[in-house]
């Protein structure tokens, strides 16, 4: 009886290595079948972001091509800052006077207004002008508290305007100034001002025709 108990105990074992072994060898099947690998899921945050960035560059190459071309000027009438630009290169920088704000008021009758403000917006060189004299508007005698001439002779000053003018319209320049002390202050009425090793590299770097951007 005992012997035929070690028989059968001895054939359970045996049955058990079976399986186990058939078990292992239909995972290992199944592994096999299943390489290479599937790629794990890619989280949708980091999706996001390389569509995001995708975005940024199409935007910074869009915005590239709409820089203009050539030299221009970029100036900054809070800062009061002059920049000669190319592309989207510094090539100079400089300290200007901007336009004060000053609103001006003609007593009497007429009531006129000026508001010396530096005009806001995109401009180009119309012209550029050497030993630029200055032809006084109105205003200029109406803020001294002189009476406004009849005739042109008396409205021309010479020397105040520096070296060199580039006008950009409505009667505003980039010009030279005697007031140098003043630079990097908002004093003008709406002409930008700028020293006179400044203004004569930025008179020889643009032709006419060239962008002024003014903010």
């Amino acid at each position: 009886m005992i012997k035929r108990l070690l028989i059968a105990a001895a054939a359970l074992v045996w049955l058990g290595g079976l399986v186990v072994v058939g078990t292992a060898y239909l995972v290992g099947l199944k592994q096999a079948s299943a390489w290479p690998p599937e790629p794990a899921a890619q989280p949708a945050e980091e999706k996001n972001a390389a569509k995001a960035e995708r975005a940024v560059q199409q935007l910074e190459k869009r915005m590239a091509g709409l820089l203009p071309r050539g030299t221009y000027i970029v100036i900054d009438t809070a800062a009061n800052r002059l920049f000669l630009k190319e592309g989207a290169k510094v090539v100079r920088e400089a300290v200007v006077s901007c336009g004060s704000g000053v609103v001006l008021e003609e007593p009497g009758g007429k009531k006129r207004t000026w508001v010396f403000d530096t005009p806001r917006g995109e401009f180009a060189v119309k012209s550029k002008i050497t030993n630029p004299y200055w032809v006084k508007p109105d205003w200029a005698f109406i803020e001294e508290g002189e009476t406004v001439p009849k005739a042109m002779e008396d409205r021309i000053e010479a020397g105040t305007l520096g070296d060199y003018a580039l006008g950009f319209g409505q009667g505003y320049f980039i010009h030279g100034t005697l007031y140098t002390r003043l630079l990097g202050r908002n004093v003008t009425h709406g002409c930008v001002r700028v020293g006179d090793e400044d203004l004569k590299a930025v008179f020889k770097a643009v032709p006419v025709g060239a962008k002024i951007y003014i903010y």
